[in-house]
């Protein structure tokens, strides 16, 4: 586009806006030219991290963990326009889709900067600082699972006869399946962890189930046109998103925190006090976002197999 298309496509924008294109090309004469510091935000984003010890490794452990939001927001962003693209193709669906598995195979692949980072004595010390929070509170990550699958697939396997259509969704949210973590065993009484959790996010999470109640990545699938649902690249890519992040992701999660809470001492707790072996490993959770589309065998062996579990359908 030469300066002329381009000065006549200004001003076409900014008519169609109610605007004056003269005032924003006078602003833009004024305008400083950007700078990647300033937009990045590295003085903002390098401000961020704020020991409560004086151990180096916490430092690890902080920024490691920054950076999983971070890549909770990718995540979220990229889920978002599926679920809310109308009559969305199968390349587009399957597009978004792969990138958010190799977001997750990113985290996945992190765990190794934790796991190998961080001084186990150190990591002893500064984690009782963190007590009661604990990575369970993570609300992107519940927000990722809500607009994942169908809210009957994210409630306790004990519970599920309980749940149908018309269950109000704070029973639903009472009823999910890390609600066990939050929860003292012996007493039945919510944990501080819990307690703090569901201060902060219990009403913006029951917003969000209502928001991807009929958008979300499962429901969206089903609702596609029958020859789109049998589309193979499709399928593929559900079951790989599927297995990334409720096998993949969460063994590799599952075989850093054993290499600290496991190195010789008996029933160490998470931080939040969960049996984080039950809560984390899932063969007992048995988080599965599209059943559907595994067949018996693989659902009967789900985390049993651990990586080696998934395979393309031809």
């Amino acid at each position: 586009m030469n300066r002329e298309e381009l000065l006549k496509a200004i001003d076409k924008k900014y008519k169609a806006m109610g605007q004056d294109p003269d005032v924003h090309l006078s602003g833009l004469l004024h305008t400083e030219p950007m700078k990647y510091w300033d937009f990045i935000q590295v003085d903002a984003l390098l401000g961020l991290q704020t020991q409560r010890t004086q151990l180096p490794d916490e430092m690890v452990f902080i920024m490691y963990h920054q950076i999983n939001e971070l890549l909770f927001k990718m995540i979220l962003w990229e889920m978002s326009q599926i679920s809310h693209t109308e009559n969305i193709e199968p390349k587009k669906f399957e597009m978004h889709l792969m990138r958010v598995s190799r977001y997750f195979d990113m985290l996945s692949n992190s765990f190794d900067i934790m796991g190998e980072g961080m001084e186990i004595d150190q990591y002893m010390k500064f984690r009782d600082t963190l007590t009661p929070a604990s990575g369970f509170q993570s609300a992107q990550y519940r927000k990722i699972e809500i607009a994942s699958t169908e809210l009957i697939n994210l409630i306790d396997f004990r519970f599920r006869k309980t749940i149908d259509r018309n269950t109000p969704y704070a029973y639903a949210f009472d009823n999910m399946y890390w609600q066990a973590a939050g929860t003292d065993h012996k007493t039945g009484k919510k944990s501080k962890l819990m307690i703090n959790f569901e201060t902060k996010y219990k009403k913006e999470l029951i917003e969000w189930m209502k928001e991807y109640n009929t958008v979300n990545l499962w429901t969206k699938f089903k609702e596609l046109p029958e020859e789109y649902q049998h589309n193979t690249e499709l399928i593929n890519a559900m079951r790989h998103y599927d297995h990334t992040v409720n096998i993949n992701w969460v063994m590799h999660h599952y075989d850093a925190a054993a290499k600290y809470l496991d190195h010789g001492k008996e029933n160490v707790e998470a931080t939040g006090g969960s049996d984080w072996h039950k809560y984390m490993h899932p063969r007992y959770q048995r988080r599965i976002f599209f059943p559907e589309l595994w067949s018996e065998e693989e659902l009967e062996n789900w985390g049993i197999n651990n990586l080696k579990g998934y395979r393309e359908i031809m």
